[in-house]
Order: C-alpha cells, then structure tokens, then sequence
C-alpha cells in the first residue's frame, strides 16, 4: 500500500499548493481591479491543482486526493475498505505540507498583510457565509455530492466515457464548475483532507480564528458535509443513472 499512499500524499500536496496559493495571491496581492477576477483566479487554482495533483497520483493510487472520493469508491465501486483510513491519513498529511510550503513562500507577505495573524487563516482553510453553520453544511454535502456523481460518470466505462488521459482534466473543470456556481456559501472545500490539513497547520502555526483552536469551531463542517455529500452522489449515479446504462462492451 505504500506506493499509493506516497502518491496520494503528493497528489494532494500538489492541489492545496495550487489552490493555497491562488487564495494566498488574491488575498496578499489582489487589488481589486477587475470585479470577480479574485474569485475567477481562486477557481482555476484550484481547478488546475486537482488537474495536475491527479495527473501525478492515477496510475499509482487512483487518485482519489480526496477522502469523499474514497469513502464512495469504497461504498461503490469496490474499493478495499481497509485502504479507507490510510488513504485519509495520506490525504491530510498531504495537504497540511502543502499549506506549510504556501506559508513558507509567501510568509513576508503574510506577516507584512496580517502582522498578528488574526484575519489569514482564511486563506488556508474554509468558513461558513455569515456563520450559517447549517447553510455551510448544506452546500458542502451538494458540492461534493455533484463532484462525487460526475466523477463517477466520467470514469464510466458503461457511460460516454473520455480517454484515460482526458480524465484529470475534465474533473478539473468539475471542481472549476463547482467553485463559480456554489463556491462562497462555505469557502469551497468539498474535500476534507483540503480544509482540514490546512486548518491544522494554521493552529500549530499560531493563525487566530482558524475555527479549530480559537474563534467558532467550524473545523467539522467541511469533514461530514462532504463524507455525506460524496456517498449522496455516489448513490444518486449508481441507482439514478448507471443501472439505466447497456453492459460494458468486453
């Protein structure tokens, strides 16, 4: 298992750097010039990020760099259940590191924006619209619940299936779509192990208001949301669309 657990450490990192750091640059850098460019900006950061982050994991591990995706490939599509756990772990771990080398880079930047480290941490993890914790936790479960059923379309060899190396990227233009339709109700996490290994670095890192050690713990939202939301999606696909489908040609 430890080839797929390195690829999914690495696959992850490689989405929260992307996607970090396009937040990092709109937040530290961002003037404001071009209404929505921000936000634009943000969703192709981390639309790439998935992109390249499976790109540099499929073949080894599948690629899930999401721990929804791997609790509905387990409910799903056969995927070994024993692995569920170590893949989290790898996940997180990933994308804590990833967060940890967006700070590092930017971090004059950040101590020059935020000198106390009271109003950043914002930039690596996810908050609710207002506080509406219960509004957060509903788009994060329809989020990922629309990420989880079109994944599970596109790889479907019994569906209009793309050829394998489409694959990565049309699953970032999924989480682009996401992002611009659904994006600001919870900051666009619909991937645990994307908010919470960031969320983590930010506590040990001393951010306040990281929702996990200081200000509203908020840290839960974005984890159940998108557990729930993936196995929703991965149901809606299956009994909703797959068993409509012809047989897989041999």
């Amino acid at each position: 298992m430890w080839p797929e657990l390195v690829a999914e450490f690495f696959g992850t990192m490689i989405l929260l750097l992307f996607g970090i750091g396009s937040v990092a640059m709109a937040v530290l850098f961002g003037n404001g010039s071009i209404p929505g460019g921000s936000w634009i900006n943000i969703n192709l950061g981390f639309g790439l990020g998935v992109t390249m982050g499976v790109y540099a994991a499929g073949r080894i591990s599948g690629a899930h760099i999401n721990p929804a995706v791997t609790l509905a490939a387990a409910a799903f599509r056969g995927f070994a259940w024993r692995k569920v756990v170590p893949y989290w772990i790898a996940q997180v771990a990933g994308a804590f590191c990833g967060a940890a080398v967006v700070f590092l880079d930017f971090r004059p930047a950040f101590l020059n924006f935020d000198p106390g480290l009271t109003k950043t941490a914002g930039v690596f993890s996810t908050f609710p619209y207002q506080g509406l914790v219960s509004a957060g936790l509903v788009d994060q479960i329809l989020g990922t619940a629309l990420l989880v059923f079109l994944i599970f379309a596109i790889i479907d060899d019994r569906n209009q299936a793309p050829q394998a190396n489409l694959v990565p990227v049309l699953i970032g233009v999924i989480v682009v779509a996401i992002g611009v339709s659904f994006g600001a109700m919870n900051g666009y996490a619909i991937n645990p192990a994307r908010d919470f290994g960031p969320r983590l670095f930010t506590a040990i890192a001393g951010f306040k208001n990281n929702g996990l050690t200081d200000g509203e713990p908020v840290f839960w939202v974005p984890i159940v949301g998108p557990l729930i939301g993936g196995v929703i999606g991965g149901a809606v696909y299956d009994f909703g669309v797959r068993r409509f489908l012809p047989p897989a040609k041999a």
